[in-house]
């Protein structure tokens, strides 16, 4: 695994998607590359502006959208304070990034792998559909309220299949959930690989329909963090007994070191 570290990188750009105007809430924040040696796509980085005063001491998770040869690309929404203040970020300033930080998604060249994404969970996808070896295997779909061209559906749809399901009234959720677990018995039984990210919620009704097909799955957790490097314990997510570690198993660990991407058969989603 690549080896972390923390780099002062200046803002490249910071381009909206969708809306531009006042409510604009959809970034794609583009930074100078670090120097890392390597990545893997569901990883992520912390982020705090030099700018930022006191008031706001801890930094921000953002999972790694893509790495290209000149640029670290970092996809967010506008959800609080930190987020806010990132999306007016301009080109020249200047920002500390601690990563990369956390484990990977799985990447099985020949098995066909299903990749669901909930809102800003498509992020970590475009990095993985792109560093895939076999992109051919690989589709998504993906569940979102806000109009599609909020996120990057686009770059995603010129390497794989994309398929977007947008939420405009609860019966629309139902649907969406329901093909959910149509895709993912269909994925089973071809014993496929399940990656999936997105708010709680979706990756509980995820987890549940996996562990019901008996598909493999790994869940890619959005849990609040405040060091990145499990020193807080703010990020604690409990073990099953499938947990590898037996010791630890029934027990709370942290999301950012032991994860965020876990197997679905071997944490728990219940608070």
């Amino acid at each position: 695994m690549s080896q972390s570290g923390l780099y002062d990188l200046a803002v490249v750009d910071n381009v909206p998607f969708g809306n531009t105007g006042a409510e604009g809430r959809f970034f794609a924040l583009r930074l100078e590359r670090p120097e890392w040696k390597g990545w893997a796509p569901g990883q992520f980085v912390m982020i705090r502006p030099l700018g930022w005063a006191l008031d706001m001491p801890w930094a921000r998770p953002l999972s790694i959208c893509r790495v290209s040869s000149s640029e670290l690309v970092l996809f967010f929404q506008v959800s609080g304070r930190g987020t806010a203040r990132l999306a007016r970020l301009s080109r020249g300033e200047r920002v500390h990034v601690w990563g990369p930080l956390g484990n990977r998604f799985a990447v099985e060249g020949g098995t066909p792998t299903l990749l669901l994404a909930g809102g800003i969970g498509i992020a970590p996808f475009v990095g993985y559909a792109e560093r895939h070896p076999t992109p051919g295997v690989l589709s998504l779909l993906f569940g979102h309220r806000p109009p599609a061209e909020c996120y990057p559906v686009e770059t995603l749809s010129e390497r794989i299949s994309v398929e977007a399901h947008q939420e405009k009234a609860p019966a629309d959720l139902e649907r969406f959930l329901t093909l959910v677990r149509e895709r993912i018995a269909a994925c089973a039984a071809r014993d496929g690989l399940v990656l999936a990210c997105g708010p709680t919620p979706f990756l509980k009704a995820v987890q549940k329909d996996a562990l019901d097909c008996g598909a493999r799955a790994q869940l890619s957790l959005e849990n609040r963090m405040a060091c990145g490097v499990g020193a807080c314990l703010g990020c604690v997510t409990r073990t099953t007994e499938k947990w590898p570690v037996p010791a630890k198993a029934g027990a709370p660990v942290q999301t950012c070191t032991n994860g965020p991407v876990f197997w679905a058969d071997q944490i728990s989603l219940e608070a």
